[in-house]
């Protein structure tokens, strides 16, 4: 059984005891949260698609960790100028465990 939900703005493909990182949420390590923007549910012989959302279904996680991604460097050059410039970004993620779909 897997779900399409959209968290943080984002869609993504979950399953039941799956592991996911998604952009920072505002909660404590250890909450419970739930997931309400289902688009898409399936149990292995049937389809749910929502228009836009399934209603009923929901999408139970605990946030686990929050930690930040792998550095992004980027560098900025202009040919014949003399002009470079380097600058560098970390994205604050949080680790989820999804613990269940409800259909």
């Amino acid at each position: 059984m897997y779900a399409i939900v959209e968290i943080a703005g984002q869609q993504f493909k979950v399953e039941k005891d799956q592991m996911i990182f998604v952009h920072r949420l505002d909660a404590e390590e250890g909450a419970t949260l739930t997931f309400d923007k289902v688009y898409l549910v399936d149990d292995g012989s049937q389809v749910q698609v929502g228009m836009p959302v399934v209603s009923g279904a929901s999408v139970a996680a605990r946030v686990v960790a929050h930690k930040r991604g792998d550095k992004v460097l980027v560098f900025k050059k202009k040919r014949r100028k003399s002009y470079q410039k380097m600058t560098g970004h970390r994205q604050d993620l949080t680790q989820v465990l999804i613990e269940g779909i409800k259909a």
